[in-house]
């Protein structure tokens, strides 16, 4: 070849054959290329943007991150290109960003690929944005490992629930948002997704400080049994898999019960003020919406601090949910900021003094059941107000949180939470680490069959009751759900096991599941009066009065025609 070059070297057409050649080499290569990768439709609208950010060298430093991919949201700034914020107006009014987010060089340097920028709400502004990501989350695991985001009010979170995969929101202020476009600053922070937990260790050894909260030899479950009224799945079943897991492991103290809502309204006295604007009773409801007020009216003040200037020059065009959301906030005074800012205060040093250094707080992830993947449909107010009541909890204690799959229930994804104290992130993770594996495990048996389940006789189930009424008497009402749920599981079918269960229920602020024992109570025995009547007073405290009064006038019937049949006996 090289002496035929010589030879004819001023050939034209020789070098146009020898050009078609090359030519033909490279389109083949870039079309086997194309091949092996998967096609871009499969992202299913989630990307804004495709680019390609190799890891940072760094000799002498081992890179915890190798051969791990990673997507991000498009509130991160990457030098040489405009950071969008979910807005088309505001990426047309900002130019490319001079530095590189210190979280994503980070990532970067400790040898992950950064693959491109994700779509998002409007200005981090509700939930709606994350759909197509909840897609590619559900349908490419081996194509990205990592997608990192930004946590204010539940967006980590409350996607990784619809997922069945894992996502931490960091404690408050431990992990560096320079380089980040600000939502709430008194809010926000950086989170991150994983299918894998090693993986989810494995970045938070990246980004979080090295003096946080090392491993701890004892860890204290704690579960918030009234916020699990909110969720579809029952109590008793998170309750068996998570502590038939912690029973195979070493370190792990007998799970703790607290009525968290009572807790808070307990220690947060500045949540006061709040509560007495709404017209609902003081229960678990009204405080945790008080809480959610506050949560987003402090948003919507810091928002409008950070973004008012733009927002009222520029008049931006805004999407359906996010408009409102922005007037809200450009409409926020100053009248009680400080107030806001106390109970936030308040709220940390509650936490820390239930949670400490070795406490895990468990509670649901979300409330209800996920949007379906094929509808157009938003969220619902009604759903976001639900989702905030839970997440609210985390945005302003400060406290990490971490959402953790636990299979499938009725065709939807389980997810629970575990929380710890502020700054205690490693040991959090850690103990995902440690757990995760044998919570899977029980997981594939608690669906697998009711829960719990035991073989025994009438006479133990009855003992099992008396237990359940002496430690109602004494008021350890958690205690007393325990020995009415062991009695249910003997016996199935006795109504005075539910109705009593459902006492207990309403004690500790489960008005839910207390109205769906007096339910399976009635269907067992349509004549059982206190199953009726603490119905009813389960419906009313929530706020269901039509249906609580249908409950009072059956009550009513009923212990009428039970007096005439007593008065009949007594006179035969």
């Amino acid at each position: 070849m090289p002496k035929l070059l010589k030879l004819n070297a001023s050939n034209p057409k020789l070098w146009l054959l020898i050009g078609i050649g090359i030519a033909g080499v490279v389109v083949l290569a870039e079309t086997r290329r194309r091949r092996r990768r998967k096609p871009l439709k499969e992202d299913f609208g989630a990307f804004i943007q495709r680019f390609e950010l190799l890891p940072i060298s760094q000799p002498y430093q081992t890179q915890n991150l190798s051969a791990l991919t990673f997507a991000i949201k498009d509130v991160f700034d990457v030098k040489g290109y405009v950071t969008g914020f979910g807005n088309p107006q505001w990426k047309k009014t900002h130019g490319e960003a001079g530095k590189t987010a210190i979280v994503i060089t980070a990532l970067l340097s400790n040898g992950a690929t950064c693959v491109g920028k994700t779509v998002m709400d409007e200005f981090s502004f509700g939930l709606n944005g994350h759909k197509p990501i909840v897609i590619v989350l559900c349908l490419n695991v081996e194509k990205y490992c990592i997608f990192v985001g930004t946590d204010t009010t539940g967006c980590v979170r409350i996607p990784a629930a619809f997922c069945g995969i894992l996502g931490f929101r960091p404690s408050h202020g431990v992990i560096s948002t320079i380089g980040v476009l600000p939502n709430a600053q008194s809010l926000d922070t950086v989170g991150w997704f994983a299918w894998d937990p090693s993986v989810l260790h494995r970045v938070g050894l990246v980004l979080l400080p090295s003096n946080s909260v090392e491993l701890k030899r004892t860890r204290r479950i704690i579960f918030a049994d009234d916020l699990f009224q909110l969720s579809n799945v029952p109590s008793q079943k998170t309750v068996y898999i998570i502590g038939k897991a912690i029973e195979s492991l070493s370190g792990y103290q007998s799970p703790q019960h607290v009525n968290l809502c009572q807790y808070i309204a307990s220690n947060v006295p500045s949540l006061k003020g709040f509560l007495e604007r709404l017209t609902l009773q003081q229960n678990g409801v009204s405080i945790l919406k008080a809480l959610t007020s506050v949560m987003v009216s402090l948003q919507g003040y810091e928002f409008k601090t950070n973004h008012e200037e733009w927002v009222k020059s520029v008049k931006p065009r805004l999407g359906r949910g996010v408009s409102d959301r922005v007037i809200a906030a450009m409409n926020t005074t100053h009248d009680n900021i400080k107030t806001l800012y106390k109970v936030r205060t308040e709220m940390r040093g509650a936490f820390q003094r239930l949670l400490k250094d070795d406490g895990i707080l468990v509670i649901p992830t979300v409330a209800d059941d996920p949007l379906k993947l094929n509808t157009d449909k938003g969220f619902s107010s009604e759903f976001h107000d639900r989702a905030f009541a839970l997440s609210s909890i985390a945005s302003i204690s400060g406290c990490c949180q971490v959402a953790i799959p636990l299979g499938c229930d009725k065709n939807f994804c389980v997810s629970v939470s575990f929380i710890s104290a502020h700054g205690a992130d490693k040991f959090l993770l850690d103990t995902v680490l440690d757990m995760y594996t044998t919570l899977q495990e029980q997981v594939s048996v608690a669906y697998a069959l009711p829960l719990p389940y035991a073989n025994g006789s009438m006479e133990t189930s009855e003992l099992l009751k008396e237990k359940g009424n002496a430690a109602f008497k004494g008021r350890l009402w958690n205690k007393a759900v325990d020995y009415y749920t062991e009695a249910i599981n003997l016996n199935g079918t006795n109504a005075t096991y539910y109705s009593n269960r459902a006492a207990a229920f309403l004690e500790l602020g489960c008005f839910q599941q207390a109205e769906e024992d007096c339910n399976k109570a009635i269907l067992h025995d349509k004549k059982n009066v206190k199953a009726y009547l603490r119905r009813g007073t389960a419906r009313e405290l929530q706020l269901r009065n039509k249906e609580a009064l249908k409950g009072v006038f059956t009550f009513k019937k009923l212990s009428c025609m039970s007096f005439v049949s007593d008065l009949e006996c007594w006179s035969s």
